[in-house]
Formats: C-alpha cells, sequence, structure tokens
C-alpha cells in the first residue's frame, strides 16, 4: 500500500461503533430517516394526485385512461406502499409529538419506536392482504 493511500485511510478509534455499514446511527436515527423519506414519497404522491385530478377537466378520456392505468398490480402494490408509507410517518409523528412535549417522552423514544413499529406490523400485514387480495385473485386466478 502506498504512503498516500495509508494517509487517505480512516481508522476508527478503538470502541468506536464505526463498523459495518454507511450509516451508523441508532434506531431513533434511523427512525428519523425513514419518517423524512416517508413524508417526501406522500408529498410527491400528492401532487401526482392533484395534477390527475385537475386532468379531469382538461380532457376527461385522458382523465379515464390515467384511471384505468391505476388499476395494474403493480399500481397494487405501491397504493400498499403508499398505506404503509403514510401509517409509518403519522404514528411516527405522534411518537415525535410524545418525545418533543412530554416529560417522560425523552426516556421513552425508544420503546415508543418499537411500539410504533409493532402497531405498523399489526395494521399493515392485514391491511396488504386485503389491498392485494383482488389483483392475487386476478393474476392467479381463483373465484
Amino acid at each position: 500500500m502506498s504512503d498516500s493511500a495509508i494517509a487517505t485511510e480512516q481508522v476508527a478509534p478503538r470502541g468506536s461503533r464505526r463498523t459495518g455499514t454507511l450509516y451508523r446511527g441508532d434506531p431513533g436515527m434511523w427512525s428519523w430517516v425513514a419518517h423524512r423519506i416517508t413524508g417526501v414519497l406522500t408529498f410527491f404522491f400528492l401532487f401526482a394526485h392533484v395534477l390527475d385530478t385537475a386532468l379531469v377537466r382538461v380532457s376527461p378520456n385522458a382523465y379515464d385512461e390515467i384511471i384505468e392505468t391505476y388499476k395494474t398490480p403493480v399500481v397494487n402494490l405501491l397504493e400498499v406502499g403508499l398505506v404503509g408509507a403514510v401509517l409509518y410517518h403519522a404514528l411516527n409523528g405522534l411518537r415525535v409529538l410524545l418525545v418533543d412535549f412530554w416529560s417522560r417522552g425523552p426516556r421513552l423514544q425508544k420503546p415508543m419506536l418499537w411500539t410504533i413499529l409493532g402497531i405498523w406490523v399489526v395494521v399493515m400485514v392485514p391491511g396488504a392482504y386485503f389491498m392485494m387480495e383482488r389483483t392475487v385473485r386476478e393474476m392467479f386466478g381463483g373465484n
């Protein structure tokens, strides 16, 4: 190895958590990242929704064509993702409010994170099933 490679190599101090992934935060920081991502995704969905709804006044036929594309399996899967993103964003937003405005919130933020993730799974598993049921039935046959 050359001297310049050794000089530019960063060495983590002993006992450091600087190994593994590029991002080295704890679950609370990952929830912050997920909160921002789900917020941006929800914003872009709302933007697209306003645009396609406004299309009904410009060209009702084009609007009908776009609505037909929303009935595809891919879009159905995206809808499940959208519901998951909105649900996580809402639940985590409540957790953030409790952390900010409840005196015990900062001490309980990690248990609250695991609680909202548990609630998310409990709501999303049956929700995804019912949202995807028709699509799966149409794709693979059945009653």
